[in-house]
């Protein structure tokens, strides 16, 4: 089976990227703002490796994401510095060289001249040079900044070269003296999202509305979870998208009970509630989508009290995703109202306060409410400042908002708590948004996917 990493880079002037959106000077701004942030050190970055999925089959090229953030380079075995110490060379790429006769099995390759005419490199060697060209890089930094356990053999590298200097300190004088993990620098910067992020990520929930929607209009009894997926699926594709953001799910009936179904091979049944997680990556940039109808049109009594429970807490949750407000505001928001909601049906009983604090409602609401997206689809940075504070939330940031309540046909309830009568085992509900926030308040990149009950059933 052939594969094709890059773009013959002869044919074209622009990198041979997959996300043409983000130009060449928005990756030299990000990596002045890392450079600004490390001072005088260096920080080192590894390409992903090719995996593969069994015997001689590869899986498709995806790349690293912290490092094609700061590089745009989209192939295999290759490796990024940054040294603003360094008196010649800032930005400094190891690469595969042309090979034409690999080439013909692997695809093209950029190769080290242009590379450095393509991606703005001040230096571009091949990566068989890396051992001796390496330690130029780091040995006048007073700390290295790298991301460990993505690659064990090159986590080996970085610390035997590392190792070597520290050695050589008592004679030269100067060695970097501390190893940082990098995340703690670069994530930060890449939660808060550019115009041109944000237009990338505008694209894929465009997409990503459209096959939802398609998959609402071609849903009905007799069909497979299935051929929902392919619907979704084709639609992604034939939109310009790379593909599936992660394993879409396509869970009809008790199935959406669990939250992580991916079989998607059920038939789908006259009353079945049919919970669809599915988004697209566009330019590497996600969106992620869930809505839940029923296949026919029309909820039963318990299952539209739940999916009302759902989405009034969803709304909840959007109202407190605003500038300044703690992360965590929206999911208390969306647990206040699902744990009212369950307490008025008698599906939890107890002390409000003590079932939102020893969080007694998780054996029906057992995730968080949403979660940073971008580049990936759980996108990079914490979520807390320190141990008891949030981050406040800024205008350029983009969560999921996405509650649910799952009752699973052998649901067991805690000690103290009700068993669940069995008209309410078997419903799985979530209703997932893509938010962004802005000055004023917030925007829903995702509204034009219909959640509401008369909206559902007008579109069945």
């Amino acid at each position: 089976m052939q594969r094709s990493v890059a773009a013959d880079p002869t044919a074209t002037s622009e990198p041979s990227n997959c996300d043409m959106s983000i130009d060449t000077a928005e990756y030299a701004q990000r990596r002045d703002r890392l450079m600004a942030a490390i001072g005088n050190s260096s920080a080192i970055f590894r390409s992903a490796p090719l995996a593969t999925a069994h015997n001689d089959v590869e899986h498709p090229f995806r790349q690293e994401s912290d490092f094609f953030y700061l590089t745009g380079f989209n192939e295999p075995d290759a490796v990024a510095v940054l040294a603003p110490h360094h008196e010649e060379h800032r930005f400094i790429l190891f690469v595969q060289p042309k090979d034409p006769e690999r080439e013909t099995w692997t695809g093209y390759r950029v190769g080290v001249e242009q590379a450095q005419a393509l991606y703005g490199a001040d230096a571009v060697y091949s990566i068989h040079e890396l051992d001796t060209k390496l330690p130029e890089y780091l040995k006048k930094a007073e700390r290295l900044y790298y991301r460990f356990s993505l690659d064990r053999a090159f986590d080996n590298t970085v610390l035997r070269h590392w190792q070597k200097l520290l050695r050589l300190y008592p004679k030269n004088g100067y060695a970097p003296r501390a190893l940082e993990d990098v995340r703690f620098v670069l994530h930060p910067l890449r939660q808060l999202k550019s115009e041109a992020e944000l237009t990338a990520i505008r694209r894929a929930t465009a997409i990503a509305t459209a096959a939802h929607n398609r998959a609402r209009e071609v849903a009905r009894p007799g069909l497979y979870e299935y051929q929902i997926q392919a619907e979704i699926e084709y639609v992604f594709r034939m939109s310009g998208a790379s593909g599936p953001a992660y394993p879409s799910i396509v869970a009809s009936g008790p199935n959406a009970c669990i939250l992580h179904y991916v079989e998607n091979n059920r038939q789908l049944q006259a009353g079945d509630l049919l919970l669809i997680d599915a988004g697209c990556a566009f330019g590497y940039y996600n969106s992620d989508i869930t809505r839940t109808f029923p296949v026919g049109g029309q909820f039963n009594r318990e299952q539209q009290i739940i999916y009302e429970l759902v989405l009034e807490a969803q709304q909840q949750a959007i109202a407190a995703v605003k500038p300044g407000e703690p992360y965590n505001a929206f999911h208390d928001a969306a647990v206040a109202t699902i744990v009212d909601g369950l307490l008025d049906l008698k599906l939890l009983t107890g002390d409000r306060d003590e079932i939102i604090k020893e969080e007694k409602y998780k054996h029906f609401f057992m995730h968080r409410t949403g979660h940073w997206l971008g580049l990936d689809v759980h996108d990079a940075g914490g979520y807390k400042q320190n141990e008891e504070d949030w981050l406040p939330l800024q205008p350029g940031h983009v969560v999921t908002v996405e509650p649910g309540i799952y009752i699973a046909p052998d649901i067991r309830a805690p000690e103290g708590q009700p068993e669940v009568p069995a008209e309410w085992r078997g419903i799985g509900v979530r209703i997932e948004d893509d938010v962004l926030v802005t000055a004023q308040g917030c925007e829903v990149l995702t509204e034009g996917v219909p959640k509401a009950i008369a909206a559902l059933a007008a579109a069945a």
